[in-house]
Parts: structure tokens; C-alpha cells; sequence
């Protein structure tokens, strides 16, 4: 099949061109609407062609950055690969590029790290600016002109409705049978004039299977051939395996103690090895017929629905190891009937999520004795990856938990401190924290308590008596018990680690 096949709009092959020169149609301080959803949709080959241009341009002594717009992280062939030609003048909402990290924490990059379902919404506002360029990967061209999308959503309707210009890239790698498993939907209405969104189940359909595009503005389509990101997940180690085991344990009692139906509530699970061993145990685990809401479809998630424990998955992307990506495709017919892919203002909506009664599980790099939760800054200066969508999950949810090792750096930090060097999720929204050395329940209690239970149960054992000691000295001398502290101590762990490379006292 070529890419022409493909395109099944005729009326478009006359707009087929090389990344090269449609790199050439995006100008200098563009603000450009990227496809992209961690490591799933993004564009392949015109990242690429846009970081010769800049190099080319740097070369002549003239300026050349754009502005990155996309639905979350991407992969080294495109941001790592903008990074690297300095080709970036702002991001935002989510990246998890090496090379971008080390371009925002050197100050060459303006990231804007935003709530996901933030996203569009404020786009279309207006508040973030006009957009020049939309750059969607697609599979495919309807004969009606409709787009196929690819293996995510995100952000690109809204992306296509908003730019000036549009590049398609056509990914020949993808498989053309995911046409169908895709359900778009926008109300478009702007406040106060919107209706409610009518999902009151995890599987329900109320949009399209396609992306829409104003045809006139479609300006270059480029071929392109390339899998996603591999999103490697290691094996669930024991620290793993043993924070998945309170989860369900824990979800078990909620059950026998009638505050959780029977048949459970959807599921949403975040990014990475720890939230994917936490899906491992529930494969394992006593539940059936479990549904996924959530914004990214993993391993842990397929393997659910693979075995039958999971009826229908909802996300906004699907992002796969290599293997996992391979049985997806082997057996997509199955999957197509079992995935629903979402835009990402409705899969991260809050009033869904609200409506659904989500169970959320997110990982984090550190909690307080209080329960505030640091997900983006280590040692509160240095950007991670970004909030995502922890945040529309966590303060919408029906039950929420945040999920680390209690340590890190072969125990020189501990995860659990007296006070977050970076706040993203306030005490208010922190429901239930998970370390492998225990889990604390936080609802219906006051902050002294929380401390109590957060260092007992989270705590690892060598850091557990020195945070009793900060608690119990703060007792004595903050001037206001409620939430006791030493106000010179508090960040002294911090420092500590950044002078000596350990916390330990």
C-alpha cells in the first residue's frame, strides 16, 4: 500500500511533500499544535526536518525557535530532537524528555506546566495565544476528507480547529485498523452556554471516530513510517509488588465494608513501572469485569483486558512496550471492540470523573507528614515531567492514592519528609498514601493525625525516627499546633542531600 492508498481524499495527493519542505511553511516564533500524548501519536519525521531548519538558520546568524504545544510528553525524535537543535522557545503541558529537562532546567526553555484537562480549554479561550500550525500524525484520509486518527487523541481536534495551518503526517507504520476505536467529541459551546456531557459509563460513545479539518487549511501532508515510542516497563520489582498488594487489599476491605460497589468503580492509573505493577496486581486480584477510565492505556491495562478481567478500557492514547504494542496489533480486532480512544478535555474531565466515581492511583516523587504531594520538582527546583493529569484525577475522584518506594537513591532520600519542597496536590486532595512499607488512609483525619499515620506506615525504617523527632519538637515549639513545624527545619532535609548527598541526619 502507499502513502496514496492512504489517502483516500484524491484531491489532496497534489499536497504530498517531503518533512523538509513542509519544515519551510513554519516560521520563526510559531506557535505550533503538535499531535502527542506520552509517547503515542506524535509526529516522526517533521520534528526532525524543523531542528535541521533551525540549525541551518543558527548557522546563516538568524533566529529560529518555536512554541510546542501538544497533548503530554512525546519522544527523542521530537523533543529530544528540538531540544537538542535549541528549537524550542516555550512548551507546554507535559514533557518527559531527557534532553528538553536539561533545556527547561537550564533556563533555555519557558515550560509551561498546566493541569491537562486545562489544556484546550484555555487554547480556545484564548489565553495562551493564536496558533499558527497544527502538525497531527493521522493513519489515514476518509474519501469524505475525515481523518483517521492515529494511536492517541489529545489535543488535536482542538489543534485543528484553531490553526491557521494544517500538516498532516501519514504514518504508514500504524495499523489502519484502529479506525473505529476512536470516539471524538467537543462541545464547543463556550461558558456560560455549555451543555453537560452525556457519559454516565466508562464505555459509552457520544462523538465520531474521526478528527475533523477544514481541508482548505491542510497545506503539506508528509509520509512517514515509524512506530511509536517504546515505552520499556520493567518487571515489577518486590517494593512494587508490595504496594500493589495494600492497593487491593485495601480495595477489598472497602468492598466488605459497603463503601466501594461490588462490582468496583473505573480505574485510572498513572504513568510508569510503579502504577504499572499496581495494574499487575490487580490481574492477580479478586476483581472482575473492571472498567478503565483513565488517560493513558499501558501494558498493566491491556493485559487486564487480555485475560477478561477488564471489560473496555477509555483513555486518550495507548502507550506500549515494543511487545505489548506487537499483541496489539496481532489482535487488534479484539482490542478494537474493548479500547475506546477519547479527546483528552473528556477523557481528564472533571465533571466525568466526578459522574464515574473514579479510583485514581498516581505515582509522586515525595509526601509530606501532612500529606502534601510533590509530583514534578525534585529537590523543588528542577522540573521532572509535569503534573499531567494527576491533578484532574486526584481532586475529582471517588478515592485517590499516591504511590512511591519510600526511598530513593539506594536510601540516601526518603520520599516521605517533614515538609514537600514543592506543593502540586494539597493535604485537602491527598486521600490515601501507598509505600512499600505501608498504607496510610488520610480521610476523616486532622493534620497531627495525619503525621502519625504518614510516618508509621509510609516511612521507611531508617528515616522513621527522625521524622518523629522533627514531628514531636514541632509539637513543642511551633506557635500554632494545628499543623506543627519548624519553620527553619522544614526544607533541612533538602538541603542536607544537596550539601552532604544523603538526608540521613
Amino acid at each position: 500500500m502507499s502513502v496514496q492508498d492512504r489517502i483516500r481524499y484524491t484531491s489532496l495527493h497534489s499536497r504530498l511533500m517531503s518533512a523538509a519542505q513542509a519544515a519551510t511553511l513554519i516560521h520563526h516564533e510559531a506557535n505550533v499544535g503538535m499531535s502527542g500524548f506520552t509517547g503515542a501519536c506524535y509526529p516522526k519525521v517533521l520534528p526532525q526536518a524543523i531542528a535541521d531548519l533551525a540549525r541551518a538558520e543558527h548557522d546563516a546568524g538568524r533566529p529560529y525557535k518555536i512554541n510546542v504545544w501538544t497533548g503530554a510528553s512525546t519522544a527523542p525524535e521530537c523533543d529530544g530532537a528540538l531540544a537538542e537543535a535549541h528549537a524550542i522557545n516555550q512548551r507546554l503541558p507535559f514533557n518527559s524528555d531527557r534532553i528538553m529537562r536539561q533545556e527547561i532546567n537550564n533556563g533555555d526553555v519557558n515550560f509551561i506546566d498546566m493541569h491537562l484537562s486545562h489544556v484546550a480549554q484555555q487554547a480556545e479561550f484564548g489565553f495562551l495565544g493564536h496558533m499558527d500550525v497544527a502538525i497531527i500524525e493521522v493513519v489515514a484520509i476518509t474519501e469524505d476528507g475525515m481523518l483517521i486518527p492515529s494511536t492517541g487523541i489529545g489535543n488535536n481536534q482542538t489543534w485543528l480547529n484553531m490553526a491557521d495551518k494544517v500538516i498532516l503526517e501519514v504514518n504508514m507504520g500504524m495499523p489502519i485498523q484502529v479506525e473505529g476505536m476512536h470516539d471524538v467529541y467537543q462541545n464547543n459551546a463556550l461558558p456560560p452556554h455549555r451543555s453537560p456531557i452525556n457519559i454516565n459509563r466508562a464505555d459509552d460513545r457520544i462523538g465520531t471516530p474521526y478528527l475533523k479539518v477544514d481541508l482548505n487549511k491542510v497545506v503539506a501532508i508528509v509520509e512517514s513510517n515509524a512506530p511509536d515510542r517504546d515505552n520499556v516497563f520493567s518487571e515489577p520489582d518486590d517494593k512494587s509488588k508490595q504496594i500493589a498488594e495494600y492497593i487491593v487489599d485495601f480495595l477489598s476491605h472497602e468492598i466488605k465494608q459497603g463503601r466501594l460497589p461490588k462490582e468496583m468503580l473505573p480505574i485510572q492509573s498513572g504513568v510508569g513501572n510503579v502504577a504499572n505493577a499496581v495494574l499487575a496486581g490487580l490481574l492477580t486480584g479478586p476483581f472482575e469485569n473492571l472498567y478503565g477510565y483513565t488517560e493513558v492505556l499501558q501494558d498493566g491495562m491491556l493485559d487486564l483486558l487480555r485475560a477478561g478481567k477488564m471489560v473496555t478500557a477509555s483513555a486518550t492514547a495507548i502507550s506500549l512496550s515494543a511487545k505489548a504494542f506487537q499483541d496489539f496489533v496481532d489482535n487488534i480486532d479484539f482490542y478494537r471492540e474493548r479500547i475506546i480512544l477519547r479527546s483528552l478535555e473528556i477523557s481528564n474531565h472533571p465533571e466525568i470523573i466526578r459522574r464515574l466515581g473514579i479510583i485514581a492511583m498516581n505515582s509522586m516523587i515525595e509526601a509530606d507528614i501532612y500529606g502534601n504531594i510533590n509530583s514534578t520538582h525534585v529537590m523543588g527546583t528542577s522540573m521532572m515531567n509535569g503534573i499531567g493529569g494527576s491533578g484532574d484525577f486526584t481532586r475529582n475522584s471517588f478515592l485517590n492514592f499516591f504511590v512511591t518506594p519510600s526511598t530513593a537513591k539506594d536510601d540516601k532520600i526518603s520520599c516521605i519528609v517533614p515538609m514537600v519542597s514543592h506543593v502540586d496536590h494539597t493535604e485537602h486532595d491527598t486521600q490515601i498514601i501507598v509505600t512499600e512499607q505501608g498504607l496510610a488512609d488520610l480521610r476523616g483525619l486532622a493534620p497531627r493525625q495525619r503525621a502519625k499515620v504518614v510516618i508509621d506506615k509510609c516511612a521507611h525504617p531508617a528515616y522513621r525516627d527522625q521524622l518523629h523527632d522533627y514531628y514531636d519538637r514541632a509539637l513543642k515549639t511551633a506557635k500554632g499546633i494545628h499543623t506543627p513545624h519548624i519553620l527553619t527545619e522544614a526544607l533541612s532535609w533538602h538541603e542536607h542531600f544537596l550539601k552532604t548527598g544523603s538526608m540521613k541526619m
